[in-house]
């Protein structure tokens, strides 16, 4: 703030990214259950590094272990979703190598570049030659936040082709899942199903990935994976918040108009038009309020005082979202005149 005359200055700080963080996979250890049936070309899903960082620092190259019966494939780009696939490229044999031990290993585009690594331990299975298959890789929906419990989110849908238990497919979460997604969503092991279960948020979390297995009952059973995108809609359940900063407690009835009294700011935790918000001054007195920047106000002197007349003024500043319908919060000001010998 700089005094005569007053005036407001705002300066926003970006702050620039160094590669201080490694890519971190979900877990340390992976166990992939694999028939010794399947054929050559067949792909098996795999949980993506994530990295804290952001452009080129977070920028991921996979590199796997050298072996002769599988390679690595990234089949997409999708920025939510970082799909992995481990592709048999030589046929498996239970009898010749029943289990295989492989490094995965994720790179950074940073300088000095840094790395990240989840061990695949993969045991080779005899005869239910038939996984679960989902009609998607990747299944997105939206949800609006405060959605009750037992909302539905999804009806997921996986075949398989084997018969009897071998086809009977059961739905989970997968086992890396976090305790948030069980405490927010739960799904039903016999159709599919996925409901809230909790407390859906926008304001907390924007976007929920949630990692599901479908397995068989066979005897090993095997597995299928999807990722589910759900899109946290924002509804208008937030007020806009007032901070009122005064600068003077008093003012002389001889200030000139533009004089500032008060640095006024609101926020909003909703988006959108939800987070759009006005803010007013009631009722009509010599003031005004001055948009200096985005969501910031100045409560200036418009016209001459009086105290003769009015010795002090009780004002009301109403903050209104753009919502529907819209949410508002008052504050109150209490502005003294101070005497001057005018008379």
């Amino acid at each position: 703030i700089v005094d005569r005359p007053l005036q407001v200055f705002h300066v926003e700080v970006e702050i620039k990214d160094i590669n201080d963080n490694p890519p971190v996979f979900p877990a340390t250890h992976k166990n992939l259950f694999i028939s010794e049936t399947r054929p050559l070309d067949s792909h098996f899903s795999l949980e993506g590094a994530s990295d804290a960082d952001i452009g080129a620092n977070a920028l991921l190259t996979y590199r796997l272990s050298p072996n002769e019966y599988f390679s690595l494939e990234v089949p997409t780009n999708d920025e939510q979703v970082t799909p992995l696939e481990l592709v048999l490229k030589k046929p498996l044999d239970r009898e010749v190598t029943s289990e295989l031990l492989l490094v995965l290993k994720a790179t950074d585009g940073g300088k000095p570049e840094l790395t990240g690594t989840v061990e695949l331990n993969i045991t080779v299975l005899d005869v239910n030659d038939n996984a679960p298959v989902f009609d998607k890789a990747v299944y997105r929906t939206k949800l609006l936040e405060n959605a009750r419990n037992g909302t539905l989110v999804i009806r997921l849908n996986a075949s398989d082709l084997d018969e009897g238990s071998n086809g009977h497919i059961l739905y989970s979460f997968a086992t890396d899942v976090s305790s948030n997604t069980e405490a927010s969503f739960r799904i039903d092991a016999n159709s599919g199903e996925i409901k809230v279960n909790g407390k859906i948020d926008f304001e907390e979390i924007k976007l929920w990935k949630l990692q599901i297995e479908a397995v068989d009952k066979g005897n090993p059973p095997m597995f299928g994976h999807c990722t589910i995108l759900i899109e946290v809609l924002d509804i208008n359940d937030n007020a806009p918040e007032l901070l009122v900063t005064s600068l003077l407690l008093s003012i002389p009835e001889d200030a000139p108009p533009g004089t500032v009294i008060a640095l006024i700011s609101v926020t909003d935790h909703d988006a959108g038009g939800n987070a759009r918000v006005t803010c007013s001054l009631t009722p009509q007195v010599p003031f005004k309020l001055v948009s200096t920047f985005k969501n910031y106000y100045s409560l200036v002197l418009d016209s001459a005082l009086d105290r003769e007349k009015v010795s002090e003024y009780a004002l009301v500043l109403i903050a209104r979202d753009g919502g529907s319908p819209s949410l508002s919060t008052m504050a109150s000001v209490s502005v003294e005149v101070a005497d001057v010998n005018d008379n």
